[in-house]
């Protein structure tokens, strides 16, 4: 044996693999000790001298079959191993009394003697009380079990997400929690998610939640693919979220990424393919019909002679997506890992519309000093390419005479000044950004004493891009440019953002005479923002031979062909916190934070701010009194307050700062830009401030098969910033950045989980979430500033019909506010009811909305849904799995802005068809009126997914899951426009991502029905 020891740590092979693993954090004896038990050598020696204990065996679940990563422990000792993917383990014990642990998560822990055994073998049975396997939920600098838990705190695990396919990890928790709206304008893949989280809370600022991935704060979600996501927390109340102070006021996103653990190496393969089928489309005329109409003299417009489809020759018929994950896992008790590698491939049904990304991600924990350092490394790191081309076009090639075609006689595109060949933009222009995105964070964790835990944290996150555009000197634009006609255009463009964090914190956790329960973290946070940019154009090629990348080919610069431009700018944010969790006899629970932050954004007499937040629970299950309610398994009441601030304004805002006038000419003869001040000071600005009081319960009933929360909340947002017009003099200029307003929300969320039924072959559970929401917009002025109302929601198209939405002081955001519908005159006009109840024409109306006297404009409709619900059901049969989820809308309206625009029959090109059924008695211009309010309410199919799981006996294939999935399945609603998910339910009325509350714009990307194949293999 010492012959072969010494052949082991002489130079070589050998030699050079243990240095390897010495390095990863494991010791030599364990590398001779693997080495040799290859070998047959039976023979361990202790420290002492003595011989040890060989000990082999198997674990298995309660079916038999082996269960993999079971930690296997000698009592009284550190030494722990894992069991590998055949359910197998080895260890050497000092011995025969030794005592051996077999543990795992969701399994009744088991302890054996070894005696005089060699070779064991156990089954672990599931445990059937699930207190003892409390639910961990992240609440921002750390974890803390769900039963600790006083805020309001949703927690998605990955077993519950949606398996459509995500675009964006938000995707996968759409209808999953209680409150959080989350809304998309169609399946166009390179379109973003607009996040709100317990309605509107701000007007200017920001009205997204605060991502914060794996620690750091303001993550980017972009780098992020499902089958690396581990769960996902939501802080939801004021009381949990002031943690994180100015960055909480929309709430905060905590996403965990998944990790490795001690136990044998693993691979996960997971890949699924997408196709998309259109679901719901514009219901205009055909060209036949349009000719027939044309023919009977219903519409006075010509015929072409031609049969074109515009609106479905913008679709990619042969779209095909799909996503490749092969991810490693592994370590031991000292050193673990996990790395995965991502490739998707993303197609809308849009022509020239798709993303392509190619991500990485590697995560390394390494333990030191006897288990009392923990250092944690995370890289990562996302390439795509995204074709922006297509994905519009939608609303003028619907309305588009059908009689016409894409293509003059002699074969060459077909362009007029009055529309765009939307068809022949596809072909002869490009539009692709390229970006990069990346992080990488460590944190040292740092055992004190027991009980005390130092730690640091630092981040840094870049994000850049390059967007490139050409355009065809035979392109339709390039031919009717005034300037440069068949000049071709070119443009090319950087960004590129990068965010630093350092976090040092201290957490205390100890348990004092087995009563008090107590955990603290006291911590500084720094973090500093920068963003830059440039761009350039230019027009006049001679060729398309180099596009935009060479545009100095072009005409000299001049401002009539060129344009250049740049920017620089960043902030910094400071704060030091602290937050401290109490329990008392696992009763009574606390839950206090601090949080005192500075930000570069704000004035100078308002930097600094501070927000405080307590939170408390009783579990009324500890009591005596409840012992004798069997039915009831726990039972928590929470109370939460809190304050959190919103920073999500525009940098320098508080300062004077200096714009471009333009370019004139000097006496020396020459063209310089001019400057003047383009913004007034305001050394008094400050944060917006959230104030949130949340009430809630959470329980489990009936031997927990029915389990939830209940929580009732109200918030108030004050000191909201907004632009107001500002005397001159003193003011430099005519408006004002400043502090004004006051916006509020309440509502109520449930959300419910039950085990219908739990037999061996067959179970069945419901998940059902809901909610209702009220927000007001409380007020608008102060004692200087005075705003009766404010107008949102840009209707557009023709008519210049101004914005849906007039928002008064007191009332509630969303309200549609306009004309009411009285009927129609025997000639077509329109009339509308005046105050008195009276059917007046149009001219005779009061459009006033400064004297509510005096007008006659109303409320009309509001487009905000009073209440939000899903519900899903899960089952299982054998080795099958079905999973059927169904989510709605309700009681809330819609501007139907295409039937407002092609419902009418001046419009000149193709109409709908209602133009010609409920909308035929109209001859008159366009009008805002409720006549084109429709309820929106509904209920879509949105999920069912059949799954199959192989289970092997086998040392190398521990599962195989096949599934298929269809999604957006059905939609039942009363609503005649496009697909109402798709409209926009949440902000005041602002343009977001191109939409704007509860207006169904005229050409929105196709609603998609999408089926889905997939594969999950683990060896």
């Amino acid at each position: 044996m010492k012959k072969r020891i010494k052949e082991l740590i002489k130079p070589g092979p050998a030699f050079l693999a243990g240095s390897i693993l010495l390095g990863l954090g494991l010791n030599v004896f364990e590398l001779q000790a693997a080495t040799l038990a290859k070998q047959s050598v039976p023979l361990q020696l202790n420290p002492g001298g003595k011989a040890e204990i060989p000990v082999k065996g198997t674990v298995t679940d309660e079916k038999g079959l082996p269960l993999p990563g079971v930690s296997v422990t000698i009592k009284g000792s550190k030494t722990v191993v894992s069991t590998n993917s055949a359910g197998r383990f080895e260890l050497n014990v000092a011995t025969a009394d030794a005592v051996l642990v077999f543990s795992y998560i969701g399994y009744v822990s088991k302890e054996v003697t070894v005696a005089n055994q060699t070779n064991i073998s156990i089954q672990l049975q599931p445990s059937n009380n699930t207190l003892q396997d409390v639910e961990i939920v992240s609440i921002g600098y750390g974890t803390i079990s769900s039963k600790e838990v006083t805020s309001a705190v949703a927690h998605v695990d990955a077993s519950q997400f949606r398996q459509g396919g995500a675009r964006n990890p938000l995707d996968l928790i759409v209808g999953k929690v209680a409150g959080l709206q989350l809304s998309r304008s169609g399946s166009n893949p390179n379109s973003g998610i607009s996040v709100q989280l317990r309605g509107a809370g701000t007007i200017n600022g920001s009205s997204s939640p605060l991502f914060v991935i794996d620690g750091i704060p303001g993550g980017n979600p972009d780098l992020l693919q499902q089958d690396d996501i581990a769960s996902i927390d939501i802080l939801k109340d004021g009381s949990g979220a002031a943690i994180y102070g100015t960055s909480a006021n929309a709430g905060v996103i905590i996403i965990t990424t998944k990790k490795g653990k001690a136990g044998p190496a693993t691979f996960n393969y997971a890949s699924y393919f997408r196709k998309d089928y259109m679901q719901r489309r514009p219901d205009y005329l055909t060209a036949d019909e349009y000719r027939e109409k044309i023919s009977s003299g219903a519409l006075k417009q010509k015929d072409y002679g031609y049969n074109t489809d515009f609106y479905d020759q913008l679709i990619n018929h042969d779209n095909f997506s799909q996503n490749q994950n092969l991810n490693l896992a592994g370590g031991t008790d000292k050193t673990s890992y996990r790395a995965s590698l991502n490739y998707r491939d993303l197609e809308g049904i849009s022509r020239e519309n798709g993303r392509e990304e190619y991500s990485l991600r590697l995560n390394i924990t390494q333990k030191g000093l006897n288990d009392r350092l923990t250092a944690q490394l995370n890289l990562a790191t996302n390439f795509n390419k995204a074709n922006l081309l297509g994905g519009g076009g939608w609303e003028s090639e619907s309305a588009k005479n059908p009689t016409l075609s894409n293509y003059n006689p002699d074969g060459s595109y077909r362009f007029d000044l009055t529309s765009t060949n939307e068809f022949a933009r596809l072909k002869q222009e490009t539009n692709i950004r390229k970006q990069q995105t990346s992080s990488a964070d460590g944190k040292i964790d740092l055992d004190i004493i027991d009980g005390l835990q130092a730690s640091i944290f630092g981040a840094v996150t870049r994000n850049s891009y390059n967007d490139s555009q050409y355009r065809l000197k035979a392109s339709e634009e390039s031919m009717e440019n005034s300037d440069f006609p068949g000049g071709g255009y070119g443009y090319k463009s950087s960004f590129l953002s990068q965010d630093f964090a350092v976090e040092p914190t201290l957490q205390y956790k100890k348990k004092l005479f087995d009563q008090h329960n107590i955990s603290a973290v006291a911590g500084y946070s720094y973090r500093y923002h920068l963003e830059e940019g440039f761009s350039a154009s230019n027009r006049g090629f001679l060729n398309d031979q180099q596009h935009e990348d060479n545009l100095n080919s072009g005409a000299p610069l001049s401002p009539k062909n060129a344009s250049v431009g740049s920017f620089k700018n960043d902030n910094t944010l400071i704060a030091f916190f602290g937050r401290v969790n109490y329990a008392f006899n696992n009763k009574y629970l606390a839950q206090f934070i601090l949080r005192r932050e500075g930000s570069s954004k704000f004035g100078q007499n308002n930097k600094w701010a501070t927000f405080p937040a307590v939170s408390v629970g009783w579990n009324l299950t500890e009591e005596n009194f409840m012992k004798n309610h069997q039915f009831i398994n726990f039972l928590k009441l929470r109370a939460g307050y809190g304050l959190t601030g919103n920073s999500g304004s525009p940098n320098n805002i508080s300062r004077v700062t200096l714009g471009g006038g333009g370019k004139y000419l000097f006496p020396d003869g020459k063209y310089y830009e001019t400057y003047g001040p383009d913004r007034n000071p305001n050394p008094n600005l400050k944060w917006e401030t959230k104030r949130e009081l949340n009430i809630g319960v959470d329980f489990k009933l009936f031997g927990e098969r029915l389990t939830g929360a209940i929580d009732v909340f109200k918030r108030t947002t004050k000191d909201l910033l907004d632009t107001y017009t500002s005397p001159q003099p003193p003011y430099i200029r005519d408006f004002l950045y400043t502090n004004v307003g006051t916006i509020s929300s309440k509502g109520i969320e449930i959300a419910l989980s039950y085990n219908a039924i739990r037999n061996k072959d067959f179970t069945w559970n419901i998940d059902v979430t809901a909610s209702t929401l009220s927000n007001k917009l409380d007020s608008y002025s102060n004692d200087v500033y005075k705003v009766k109302f404010k107008t949102f929601g840009t209707i557009g198209g023709a008519g210049a019909l101004g914005d849906a939405y007039t928002t008064y002081e007191g009332g509630k955001i969303g309200v549609f506010y306009g004309k009411r519908f009285a009927g129609f005159t025997p000639d077509g006009k329109w009339l509308f009811y005046n105050r008195n109840g009276e059917a007046v024409r149009n001219d005779q109306i009061n459009n006033s909305r400064d004297d509510l006297n005096a007008t006659d404009l109303a409320p009309i409709g509001n487009a905000v849904p009073k209440y939000y619900a899903s519900w899903n059901n899960s089952f299982t049969y054998k080795n099958f799995d079905l999973r059927i989820f169904l989510r709605g809308k309700f009681d809330f309206d819609i501007l139907n802005t295409s039937a407002l625009s092609y419902g009418n029959k001046t419009w000149s090109g193709n109409l709908l068809r209602d133009a010609f059924g409920k909308f035929n008695q109209i001859d008159d211009t366009y009008m805002y009126t409720d006549y084109y309010i429709e309820k929106g309410s509904f209920v879509k199919l949105d999920e069912v997914t059949l799954g199959y799981t192989f289970k092997f006996k086998t040392n190398w294939l521990r599962k195989l899951n096949v599934y298929v999935t269809g999604q957006n399945l059905a939609t039942f609603t009363k609503y005649s426009g496009n697909d109402p998910d798709y409209v926009l339910d949440n902000g005041l009325g602002n343009e977001i991502n191109g939409q704007r509350l509860g207006i169904d714009s005229r050409g929105p990307y196709p609603s998609t029905r999408s089926f889905l194949v997939g594969l999950n293999v683990g060896f």
